[in-house]
């Protein structure tokens, strides 16, 4: 295997299931030879999932979502809070449907400012939006989280606006014309893994470029975090 080769992750901050493998992903860059090349892959959960809107109190205010869209969405959140508590995350349930294409320009942004930046980014996105501290619709929102994380935010409006709507759309056409349909999706060789659950697989694959340890060892012991 080339020691160089590069994992395309594909993600979405408005996904709980994205944000609870983003640090098991993290830890295949720290473990073997390998670059990870995020990009974001914007949802559309309404064609699924259906939409609605909660008040502060919880109670459904407006719905387009049948019985069984809302059963599955109760278990998506029932499911992923229970992992959650094994790591300490919170993850609140969404008062609305989201569009996170706004905070995935701000992702392709972070980027250009290397790895500290884009984790420094990635990471604030992830934690604040699950705790309902952060509107990633809000374009100015967007650039104080690029700030904070140490981006250079001048010129970020434009971009915005321009050139990096434009590479997230075609970023999410080439994702679908390689298979990806969800997140987190991961191309290793050319071949498509959906869901945190496939992580175990991955770093099995990946053992001869363990980095440390023995290849034995890293083939599954973080596959369940």
């Amino acid at each position: 295997m080339d020691p160089t080769r590069t994992i395309a992750v594909y993600s979405d901050y408005k996904s709980p299931y994205a944000y609870l493998a983003k640090d098991p992903i993290y830890e295949l860059e720290e473990d073997f030879a390998v670059r990870l090349d995020w990009l974001p892959y914007t949802l559309d959960l309404a064609s699924s999932f259906g939409t609605a809107r909660v008040n502060e109190q919880g109670e459904v205010i407006e719905s387009q979502r049948n019985a069984h869209q809302w059963r599955r969405v109760r278990y998506m959140y029932m499911d992923c809070r229970r992992q959650a508590r094994k790591r300490g995350l919170t993850i609140l349930g969404t008062r609305k449907v989201w569009d996170s294409s706004l905070a995935a320009i701000g992702m392709l942004w972070a980027k250009r400012h290397g790895t500290k930046v884009f984790r420094a980014y990635h990471d604030r996105v992830f934690e604040r939006f699950w705790r309902r501290e952060l509107d990633i619709e809000d374009p100015a929102v967007v650039a104080t989280v690029l700030a904070e994380a140490g981006a250079d935010t001048g010129g970020f409006p434009e971009y915005l606006a321009g050139e990096g709507r434009q590479q997230h759309d075609r970023l999410r056409e080439a994702a679908e014309a390689s298979g990806v349909f969800g997140v987190p999706s991961l191309l290793v060789d050319g071949e498509l893994y959906w869901g945190r659950e496939h992580l175990s697989d991955i770093r099995e694959i990946l053992a001869p470029l363990a980095r440390r340890r023995g290849a034995a060892e890293l083939r599954g012991d973080r596959a369940d975090r």
